[in-house]
């Protein structure tokens, strides 16, 4: 981190041109949610009427699988990279005082790849398992469990893990990320990668759980995933983040106790 070691002329260069490529990626994540579950809205009420009956729905076929796999993508990087934001433009400035290359901002893209590849390997696991429960007949059309319980005991095993010491300490490398780039720098494109990976990691371990929970709402369901959205922002970016996570944690044990015992 030598480089480092000069003046800034050029103070927040490239913090609006970071800002607006992430507004630009988010909302056209959130354009193609809301397409998503307008369509699924607008089925055929007899198909609707059928799921509801518990009819079995036909297996994912390889495009079905691709379209859900995209869906998680588009669900996991508009609900995420605004809480990743602060990181993202910490990286951007501190690469181009580093680098010495004239095109710094390539080594954003690459780190904002290496975040966002994190969360596409856990959205690969949330595909296989939304695959198995759709093929066997426990989604909606939604794609809700439609087994009550289930849904009780996820929402309160995601409120226990929210006081746990793996999510506190996940959690609290997020909320440090001047201390993540500078103890952790790797030089060179290759170096950005590996952050943006392990900055993503840590932020999968952080909010899985809580993204599950989209098992119990319905992937589609809008409401839930802004409601996720901004619990993932307050305990990022709240200076009482964690506390957040812990009031947070016991709303929603209540709330699965209530569904396990009405």
């Amino acid at each position: 981190m030598t480089a480092l070691i000069r003046v800034d002329t050029q103070p927040g260069r490239e913090r609006p041109l970071v800002i607006v490529c992430l507004a630009m990626l988010v909302a056209i994540c959130w354009a193609c949610l809301v397409f998503r579950a307008l369509r699924i809205t607008t089925l055929d009420p007899s198909a609707l009427s059928g799921a509801a009956m518990g009819s079995a729905q036909p297996p994912y076929r390889a495009p079905e699988l691709v379209l859900v796999l995209a869906t998680w993508g588009a669900m996991l990087s508009a609900i995420t990279l605004p809480a990743a934001t602060p990181v993202i433009l910490l990286f951007a400035h501190i690469n181009r005082l580093a680098q010495g290359s004239p095109f710094p901002s390539v080594g954003t893209i690459v780190f904002v790849f290496g975040y966002l590849a994190a969360w596409v390997g856990f959205g690969a696991c949330a595909t296989l398992a939304q695959w198995a429960l759709h093929d066997a007949g426990a989604l909606d059309t939604g794609m809700a469990i439609v087994n009550t319980n289930a849904c009780g005991l996820l929402l309160v095993a995601a409120g226990l893990y929210q006081w746990t010491p793996a999510k506190h300490a996940c959690l609290q490398h997020c909320r440090a990320p001047l201390s993540f780039v500078l103890t952790g720098w790797r030089p060179g494109l290759w170096g950005a990668l590996r952050m943006g990976c392990t900055h993503g990691l840590y932020c999968v371990g952080c909010w899985w759980l809580l993204l599950l929970l989209l098992f119990a709402a319905g992937v589609t369901n809008l409401g839930s995933l802004l409601g996720l959205a901004a619990l993932v922002m307050l305990e990022k970016l709240l200076s009482g983040g964690a506390v957040v996570a812990c009031i947070g944690g016991l709303g929603l044990v209540a709330w699965g106790t209530l569904l396990l015992f009405p």
